[in-house]
C-alpha cells in the first residue's frame, strides 16, 4: 500500500484500483504498440499522483488487467478516462480494500 502526503504534511494511504481492460477494434489492429501503450500508461499514472502496481494479459473476456494506487476515486476515473480517450481500449475500474482495510470495514459494522 502507498502512501502520499497532504498539503499539512499528514501521511495517508492510497486507493487500490483494480481496472479490467478490453481492446477496441482500433487497439486490436494496432496490437504492436501495446507494450509502447504500457509505457505511456505508467507514466500518465505517475505523473497523475498514482502507481502502475502490476499489468497482465489476460485470456477470456479481458484482454488485460491493470492494479494501481491513486490518492483518490476522482484522480483513479480521470486516469481510467484519459486511457480510454484515446479509442484503444474500454474498461471497467473497481475500487480494491486491502485485507487490513476489510477487517476494519467489517470491525466498524454497527
Amino acid at each position: 500500500m502507498g502512501f502520499i502526503f497532504d498539503d499539512g504534511g499528514s501521511r495517508r494511504a492510497m486507493s487500490t484500483y483494480v481496472t479490467l481492460w478490453q481492446f477496441t477494434q482500433h487497439g486490436a489492429q494496432a496490437i504492436r504498440e501495446s507494450p509502447d501503450r504500457i509505457d505511456r500508461l505508467e507514466e500518465l499514472f505517475d505523473e497523475m499522483g498514482g502507481e502502475l502496481l502490476e499489468f497482465h494479459m489476460l485470456m477470456g473476456q479481458y484482454d488485460t488487467i491493470t492494479i494501481s494506487e491513486f490518492p483518490d476515486d476522482e484522480t483513479a476515473s480521470q486516469a481510467v478516462l484519459a486511457v480510454t480517450e484515446e479509442g484503444n481500449v474500454s474498461s471497467e475500474t473497481l475500487k480494491a480494500f486491502s485485507r487490513e482495510e476489510t477487517r476494519e470495514l467489517i470491525d466498524g459494522i454497527p
